[in-house]
């Protein structure tokens, strides 16, 4: 039986992992396999390779050949990396700081961005109320002004009224001479 360290295709459609695989050279790609090795993935920034390379050693005595990749993916990771790959595992606990980090940086851009809106909002509420009071000045100022003018008008109307009834008093006084004058016209007349 001859037998292959090669990759194994893993993970979703257009976003690929790799297993390293020791198979036979006849199964397929992605079919049986003895042993996982390690895994591969390019897509991560710097890509990720995790490899026992204990286990390949004793694989590549049993006479296992590696494929072309896999063979340079073994150098790499004999020289621990360099920085395109990394090697081994994502240190845990460096990456939930690093993530607590960029949480707390969020949140606080997210406060003072909520802090900013709502001092905005106060600024455009008292603008609002200023021009509102203005607002109210110019309509008392309006209405005080046409309450004079209606004052205004009235005087002149009660004056004007009180003027009237002298004149009328005295046309009535003279329609009341006209009216004895005809009578004594009539009087004399007849």
């Amino acid at each position: 039986m001859a037998v292959r360290i090669r990759l194994r295709r893993m993970g979703r459609k257009k976003s690929p992992q790799y297993r390293v695989v020791v198979a036979d050279k006849a199964s397929p790609r992605d079919g049986r396999f003895v042993e996982t090795l390690g895994q591969y993935q390019p897509l991560a920034q710097p890509a990720r390779l995790i490899l026992n390379l204990e286990r390949v050693d004793y694989w590549i005595e049993q006479g296992a050949t590696p494929s072309d990749t896999v063979r340079s993916l073994i150098a790499r990771a004999r020289k621990g990396g360099d920085e395109t790959v990394h090697v081994g595992e994502v240190d845990l606990e460096a990456e939930k700081a690093r993530k607590a980090e960029e949480l707390a940086a969020r949140r606080k851009a997210e406060a003072e961005l909520a802090k900013a809106e709502e001092e905005a909002e106060k600024a455009a509420k008292a603008e609002a109320e200023a021009e509102k009071a203005a607002k109210a000045k110019t309509e008392a100022a309006e209405a005080k002004e046409a309450e004079e003018a209606k004052a205004e008008t009235a005087d002149a109307k009660a004056e004007k009224a009180e003027t009237a009834p002298e004149a009328e008093g005295d046309a009535a006084e003279g329609d009341e001479e006209e009216a004895a004058a005809e009578d004594e016209s009539e009087k004399n007349k007849s």
